[in-house]
């Protein structure tokens, strides 16, 4: 019979064990201080972990058995990256309760993203001048840049109210459109939390076929991810100012005119290449093609959502549907790619060379050097991963070069359009695809906070050197 003395010898002393708390307390003190998108990347791999394990319950799967560890944990890495892209139908592969752990690892990953980015905005300004964080804090319109209990609050808040808003839309709607009032209550719920955080995620075993031709859920949908898709220092300086256009910030001019832009010349090529292509927009009429091709052009910068198959579009619709992902939306947002500010950045420099301008401007401010070269490095990361990821699908499976770079730049641009290929990969190929989602949402942010930051002054030049470019 063990004695006293042994229990006590078992575990270890109230102060060990206090000591041991604290030291895991100061550690992610130490890391939050020292590099807070070092802190998010643990965190998002840490709740990967999390969901992917839960997936793996035979209660999770509607067969009862256990799920396939590269299934597992691609769903959840989509899931918590909320991309969109699975190698199984959701609505058939897994049961309720494997759709409700979805479901909120979507809700996790899509509140964090927008959380982590602001965080992590703010983080940044820390480092700046105080010129430059008033600047800053003018930009992201959330207050003071210490507080952040109320910029996280404000955050939750916002999300919650645009969700319950479209949940509000979605629901009755779908209880009418579905069998049984309780399924479309679900349904409704699951869209309109999977649209808001740009997630692309159906649990209908069609997808969205079925309701292919009714506006109201088409609409709210795409009304769901254009928001998602602006981010928060955006929905929050809209919501504050409304349409008076001197109070936006340069951020928010920028973001809303390259959005607009591009939605509307994604609608218009989509259109183009689309019109009487029988397997696409071919058989639906004039209204239904004009509606389709702009639920199309909402979804391809990160909606993930669509009423066709990808597969079948011309090869020159799938080019178009690359380069929008590719960008992707709003920073702080939702979407994915490197972001509509990123390309407006370098499109402006573009322009400012074309000129002959020494620096480039919009809207009355000049963009510093700095951002510049931090947009191209992002552009320079991003076209690396893509090409490694292309590559190595390539070679995995054989295929062609079309299914392999779309599937790629979905991943990494955390869109969830699919050629088909996902489903057809080996577990490899799961693998390379999860690390390519992970890297597209959290560590693309990561490194421009870091090249942000690490902004340092040397005392010395060195002579110029001028390479023969072009």
């Amino acid at each position: 019979m063990p004695q006293q003395g042994d229990d006590a010898a078992a575990s270890p002393p109230a102060y060990q064990r206090t000591t041991l708390w604290g030291s895991v307390k100061r550690a992610v003190s130490a890391t939050a201080q020292s590099s807070p998108p070092r802190l998010a990347l643990i965190i998002f791999a840490g709740f990967i972990s999390v969901v992917s394990v839960l997936l793996m319950m035979p209660w999770a799967s509607a067969s009862g058995r256990s799920a396939q560890v590269h299934d597992a944990v691609f769903v959840a890495t989509s899931a918590v990256s909320v991309t969109g892209l699975t190698p199984v139908n959701t609505a058939e592969h897994w049961s309720l309760g494997g759709q409700i752990v979805i479901l909120a690892a979507i809700q996790v990953g899509g509140l964090g993203i927008l959380t982590l980015a602001s965080l992590v905005a703010i983080s940044v300004t820390h480092h700046l001048g105080l010129r430059t964080r008033l600047v800053a804090q003018e930009g992201m319109a959330s207050g003071p840049l210490g507080e952040v209990g109320s910029l996280i609050k404000t955050v939750v808040i916002c999300s919650v109210v645009v969700q319950a808003a479209l949940a509000a839309v979605l629901i009755p709607r779908m209880m009418m459109l579905e069998d049984s009032p309780a399924a479309g209550a679900w349904h409704g719920l699951f869209y309109s939390i999977s649209a808001f955080n740009n997630a692309g995620f159906v649990i209908h075993p069609d997808g969205l076929a079925g309701v292919e031709n009714d506006p109201l859920v088409l609409w709210t949908i795409m009304i769901g991810v254009f928001l998602g898709s602006l981010g928060f220092p955006v929905l929050l300086l809209l919501w504050r100012y409304r349409l008076v256009l001197k109070r936006w910030s340069l951020h928010t001019k920028i973001t809303m005119e390259f959005t607009v832009a591009f939605m509307v010349l994604g609608a218009i090529a989509y259109a183009l290449l689309e019109w009487n292509h029988a397997d696409t927009l071919g058989p639906m009429d004039t209204w239904e093609k004009l509606q389709n091709s702009l639920f199309a052009s909402v979804m391809m910068r990160s909606g993930g959502f669509s009423v066709v198959d990808n597969i079948m579009e011309h090869s020159e619709t799938m080019l178009v549907t690359n380069a929008l992902m590719f960008v992707g939306g709003g920073s702080a947002s939702t979407a994915g790619g490197i972001k509509v500010t990123t390309f407006a950045v370098i499109l402006l420099a573009f322009i400012a060379e074309a000129r002959g301008h020494e620096e480039s401007s919009a809207h009355g401010r000049t963009i510093p050097a700095q951002a510049v070269r931090v947009a191209i490095s992002v552009v320079a990361m991003a076209a690396t991963f893509i090409l490694i990821s292309t590559l190595t699908l390539i070679i995995l499976t054989g295929e062609d070069l079309e299914r392999p770079l779309f599937e790629s730049i979905s991943a990494f641009a955390t869109a969830g359009l699919t050629s088909g290929l996902t489903e057809e990969l080996p577990p490899a190929g799961l693998y390379v695809l999860s690390g390519l989602m992970f890297a597209g949402r959290v560590g693309i942010m990561t490194f421009a906070a870091a090249l942000t930051i690490r902004h340092s002054r040397t005392r010395y030049r060195y002579p110029e050197g001028r390479p023969i470019i072009g």
